[in-house]
């Protein structure tokens, strides 16, 4: 579409972040006029169950207000550009639940620093996505809370195969902005949460180095884990709405890093000849599915032709990266959910004979069964008598696992790797089986752990005509090299603009 012609209204959704930023600034469609789009899409799209609560009302305010800065001339980068949050972010004006039983009906009475930032930057928020309870997942099917339209919790689906996964915990933030409900959304990673989703449906994501972005109002889960970042389908527009997300908050996040405001976008065009790309020898053994690898291949190729260089390096402790994570994330899990107890928010249990027995009841109705089973590993591992055995040496493990990735840099610019093992599975098939789920994980981990940015970009279709991506891993603060990387494929190849069938 030629960027001076008016983009008809049924056409709004195809728009990326960029392109819609700039009609919106040309004044080719107002702020209301693309949120009311995107909100009768959601309507009519809830059988994805992605969204958990809209408040139009909330909406159509923020788009004439972002319509009066735009028409005064005083616009931010995304003035007026719709987008949604996970909800695991606080927000006013919406519910705050985190996906659980927990904090049904709770709302906020302020924003979280992410929240604020892009609604600085001129963000109109459509309302709160689904998510596994707390961000405890891998296919966001542990939601306790029941997406409009439905009157029972439901798990989101992807919508390339409405039978599988959109993957986890930010599955409806990828799903939402692959079948076109949002131009972007917020997602949260603690071990994938960002790459995994987005490889399974088909968009880009990136989490950024831990610290780039503020914890604070993100419902925390594991807080040396945790990090937020933005989903959308290209990573220029990850770079636009990283550029508005990240930034030091010291008096509200202490691991917050004191780093100046960047412009992620500043080498987006940038060549990459002679870029050294690493592919780890572990990423590429038994597991890893044929249709995943002839995808992850094939766009090795591609950065090759682009005049890439591939350099084989190793990340011996991989495998240790799942004991690792689930020894550390669950302990961390214990000690941020002790504070949901009855007394002072959230869920009560309704009959009780005294505080221990109201803490007992409102936990064990409050919770769901994943989450029950990560705090009770835990409070195990943290407990006398284990924490040396199991919490120490795990936070040992884990400086081995950054210093490898440190030996790794020392050859090579980025690495590169698959996602996942395999494309998104059925819904219900890995739910008796949760260490499968975290066997899933096994690519994504090492980064986290190690805080290092990483994102997803997709490189095709495997099975069952399933989306893939290809796994991009950076050196500390390198995510402009990484959307740099992701660019320049992106404007080779098409696989980031394929959407589903019937969207």
């Amino acid at each position: 579409m030629d960027p001076k012609t008016p983009a008809p209204q049924a056409e709004l959704h195809d728009l990326g972040v960029t392109e819609l930023a700039a009609l919106l600034r040309e004044r080719k469609v107002s702020a209301v006029e693309a949120a009311q789009h995107f909100l009768a899409r959601i309507q009519s799209h809830q059988n994805l169950g992605a969204f958990l609560a809209l408040n139009e009302d909330a909406t159509l305010a923020q788009a004439r207000a972002a319509d009066a800065r735009l028409a005064a001339g005083t616009g931010a980068a995304l003035e007026g550009v719709p987008l949604a949050h996970k909800d695991i972010f606080v927000t006013r004006d919406w519910p705050s639940t985190a996906g659980s039983k927990m904090l049904s009906g709770y709302r906020s009475p302020f924003d979280a620093t992410v929240v604020s930032k892009l609604k600085d930057a001129g963000a109109v928020n459509l309302g709160k996505l689904n998510c596994d309870e707390f961000a405890m997942g891998s296919s966001n099917e542990n939601s306790a809370q029941n997406p409009i339209g439905y009157t029972t919790p439901e798990p989101v689906k992807n919508p390339w195969d409405l039978s599988r996964i959109p993957g986890g915990s930010s599955g409806a933030s990828a799903a939402a902005v692959s079948a076109r409900l949002t131009p972007a959304a917020t997602g949260t990673d603690t071990g994938g949460s960002i790459r995994q989703p987005a490889s399974f449906c088909g968009i880009t994501g990136i989490k950024p180095t831990y610290g780039r972005a503020s914890r604070y109002g993100m419902i925390a889960f594991a807080s040396s884990l945790d990090q937020a970042g933005p989903m959308a389908r290209t990573a220029q527009d990850c770079a636009l709405l990283l550029s508005a997300m990240c930034g030091a908050d010291p008096d509200r996040d202490s691991t917050s890093l004191e780093l100046p405001a960047e412009d992620f976008s500043r080498r987006l065009n940038d060549s990459i000849e002679g870029l050294r790309i690493g592919i780890p020898k572990e990423f590429f053994g038994e597991g890893l599915s044929a249709d995943v690898r002839a995808c992850v291949d094939a766009a090795l190729r591609q950065y090759e032709s682009l005049g890439a260089k591939l350099v084989e390096i190793s990340l011996p402790r991989t495998e240790l990266s799942i004991p690792v994570y689930y020894v550390i994330a669950p302990a961390e899990a214990s000690s941020n959910l002790s504070r949901f107890d009855g007394v002072k928010f959230g869920h009560r249990a309704a009959h009780y004979t005294d505080l221990g027995d109201m803490y007992q009841k409102t936990r064990a109705e409050g919770f769901g069964e994943e989450v029950k089973r990560r705090i009770m590993i835990g409070t195990y591992v943290l407990s006398h008598g284990y924490y040396d055995a199991y919490y120490l040496q795990a936070q040992k493990i884990r400086r081995m696992i950054a210093d490898d990735f440190q030996q790794a840099f020392q050859h090579c610019d980025i690495i590169a790797g698959p996602v996942a093992p395999t494309v998104a599975w059925k819904i219900g098939e890995k739910s008796d089986d949760p260490v499968a789920n975290y066997l899933a994980d096994i690519f994504t981990l090492p980064a986290s752990l190690a805080g290092l940015p990483g994102m997803s970009v997709p490189v095709g279709f495997g099975a069952n005509a399933m989306p893939v991506g290809l796994q991009l891993i950076g050196n500390y603060y390198s995510e402009s090299r990484l959307l740099n990387a992701a660019h320049r494929f992106q404007l080779e190849t098409d696989w980031h603009s394929r959407k589903p069938a019937g969207i």
